[in-house]
């Protein structure tokens, strides 16, 4: 099994570029497991709680079980990953039953941080974009499908997302194999990626 890491920023465009390379790749052979899955478990905590918690943090992230996820996908076990809401800032109670699979992308803001989890990739990626590009896509985002409100996703920029980013993600570009600038000149690191993976399952 072929695992990779994706990594960078709020609105780096991470999603973009993991479709990018698995858009050539046999359907089957291929599995994607989302950091947003593995947000703790809140439901000992109030809405209003929960509201206030830095998301943004590696504390945030149940690094223990996503990496004993990843395991048991090594182990040729199928998982069930946990299903979160960004409205509740929950996890919902349902799962995604998930099969291993030949190539692995686990991809997130906060993934490059664990050593754990990093020593479990063969491949580290960053996604690199412009802090005003990735503002205006966390805006739309949020208001569009999280609920949020225009001075709600301003204030969290201010307060969590920027310092966040700079104290915990940005460092993170010293662990990436390949760094993939998001916009329209990535397709050649894209395509470097492609390689390495239809070499892997050839």
């Amino acid at each position: 099994m072929l695992i990779i890491g994706i990594g960078g920023g709020t609105g780096s465009g991470k999603t973009t570029v993991v479709n990018e390379i698995i858009k050539q790749l046999p359907e089957n052979e291929v599995g994607i497991i989302s950091q947003d899955s593995y947000y703790n478990d809140t439901s000992h905590l109030s809405y209003e709680q929960r509201t206030k918690i830095n998301f943004d943090h590696p504390r945030s992230i149940d690094f223990d079980l996503l990496c004993e996820h990843l395991q048991e996908l090594k182990k040729g076990n199928a998982i069930d990953q946990p299903v979160y809401s960004f409205v509740k800032h929950n996890r919902t109670g349902d799962t995604i039953h998930t099969l291993p699979r030949k190539v692995m992308i686990v991809e997130g803001i906060l993934i490059l941080t664990n050593p754990e989890l990093r020593k479990m990739f063969d491949i580290n990626i960053f996604v690199h974009a412009d802090s005003d590009e990735r503002l205006i896509r966390r805006i739309k985002r949020d208001i569009s499908q999280r609920g949020r409100d225009i001075d709600e996703v301003l204030t969290r920029y201010q307060t969590t997302l920027k310092p966040m980013h700079q104290q915990f993600i940005e460092p993170t570009k010293e662990y990436a194999d390949i760094i993939i600038p998001n916009n329209r000149y990535n397709t050649v690191a894209v395509d470097i990626v492609r390689t390495i993976i239809n070499e892997r399952l050839s």
